[in-house]
């Protein structure tokens, strides 16, 4: 059997009097029942109960547990808080503080070293070019549209006696010059140009005309032109300059794998006035026979690498097979006949060799050059073997005798004729003419 005994219950209870005293009285009064199980206490305090502003209770939160599921709409409900505009305070435009202003930093002084520069500088734009420094860009308007003073001993004095107020242009003379150097200089794209210059009969001048068309394109180009002598019969072409080197084309084929550089090809090359490079042939004729095919190319692929305008002195053999690579490299070709009638028929005969062989584009792109310092040419009339070439060929160019190039020796081009220059600086326009600015893929 078990006895159960509970707790007694304590209520208490506080009476607050004021008497005539300072002094609170409190009093308790604790009942208890005697003999039972149950004890009840009772207390009561003067307890001050808060009631909570209006103000407060407005913008109160519940302490109500939200559930997740459930929202009750119809709790849900808006406050608005009305303020009375003579609580707002407002701050008059004069008191508003100005913005902070923070001056700028100093310039950093730039170093006047060039250790300097490389230390503390940073690019902040990408370097310039060579090429975008123009005339356009760096001549003042009013210096570039100058005319350039005129060229003649009439102009050239009406321009200077009327303080260069009247300028009369160029003379008809000087007009011509500068279109022939205009054609001459043309610019090329895509390569090195390959001009063979053959014919099939040997004494008509073929290296001579040779020496005069490299010479006349040196002379008004600025790139680099050079002449090469491919004649395994000994040829004489580098006779005809002043020679600075006893290399030839063999030196060449030898030492192609350590030639690298132009500075480096220049020792194997002799160079006269007009800065024409001029490769010699071999000496020896039973080593110059040895000179083939694959030779040539050898060659002609160092030509390539430094060159614009490459120049071969072939030979008389047209069977050789430094004919056939010739021909295949060539852009143009240019024919070489003599004043007299065998000269001017075998001249004829080899372009019909070239015509039978798959070279008919280089026949209509030829150009025919008539050396009349040959015998013979005065009993002959030049102008039916002009018509006959003119016929077959692009152009003709006839080359008057000097007696510096009757000689035989070394050429000074500034000691030729004023018509021997002539001829030659329209030889080489002709072969520009026929040349393309743009070489296809």
């Amino acid at each position: 059997m078990t006895t159960k005994r509970n707790e007694p219950d304590v209520q208490p209870s506080v009476d607050a009097h004021d008497t005539s005293t300072d002094h609170d009285a409190k009093e308790s009064t604790v009942e208890q029942a005697p003999n039972t199980d149950n004890v009840t206490f009772t207390l009561s305090l003067p307890v001050a109960v808060r009631e909570t502003p209006e103000h407060e209770a407005a913008v109160a939160i519940d302490d109500v547990a939200v559930n997740a599921h459930h929202v009750d709409v119809a709790s849900m409900a808006t406050t608005t808080i009305t303020f009375a505009p003579e609580s707002v305070v407002t701050i008059p435009p004069e008191s508003v503080p100005e913005a902070a202003v923070i001056p700028e930093l100093p310039p950093t002084d730039r170093p006047t070293t060039r250790r300097g520069r490389q230390r503390t500088e940073v690019r902040t734009t990408t370097p310039e070019t060579a090429t975008m420094l123009t005339a356009e860009r760096l001549i003042n308007p009013g210096k570039k549209n100058r005319t350039a003073a005129p060229e003649g001993f009439f102009q050239e004095l009406v321009y200077a006696a009327t303080f260069h107020l009247v300028n009369l242009g160029d003379s008809y003379r000087v007009k011509e010059r500068k279109a022939l150097e205009a054609r001459v200089t043309k610019t090329f794209v895509g390569g090195t140009r390959f001009v063979p210059v053959l014919t099939r009969k040997g004494g008509v001048g073929k290296t001579t005309i040779t020496a005069l068309l490299g010479m006349a394109l040196a002379d008004t180009r600025e790139d680099r032109i050079i002449a090469i002598d491919a004649n395994p019969d000994r040829g004489t072409l580098a006779e005809r300059i002043d020679k600075q080197t006893r290399a030839t084309v063999r030196d060449v084929v030898m030492r192609a794998e350590s030639l690298h550089t132009f500075s480096e090809f220049q020792t194997v090359v002799s160079r006269d006035e007009t800065r024409l490079d001029v490769l010699a042939s071999d000496t020896d004729p039973h080593v110059s026979e040895a000179f083939d095919e694959n030779d040539y190319n050898v060659v002609a692929d160092m030509a390539e690498r430094f060159y614009s305008v490459a120049i071969t002195d072939c030979g008389t053999g047209i069977v050789h097979s430094v004919m056939r690579a010739t021909l295949q490299r060539a852009d143009s070709i240019v024919i070489v006949s003599g004043g007299s009638v065998d000269e001017a028929r075998l001249a004829s005969e080899t372009l019909t060799w070239l015509e039978s062989n798959g070279h008919e584009d280089l026949v209509k792109n030829a150009v025919v050059a008539i050396n009349t310092a040959t015998q013979g040419t005065n009993l002959v009339k030049l102008e039916e073997i002009e018509a006959h070439f003119k016929s077959r060929v692009r152009e003709i160019v006839r080359v008057p005798y000097d007696p510096s190039l009757a000689t035989g020796s070394v050429v000074h081009y500034r000691d030729l004729n004023r018509l021997t220059k002539a001829a030659a600086r329209e030889l080489a326009a002709v072969v520009m003419d026929g040349l393309p600015a743009v070489r296809a893929n």
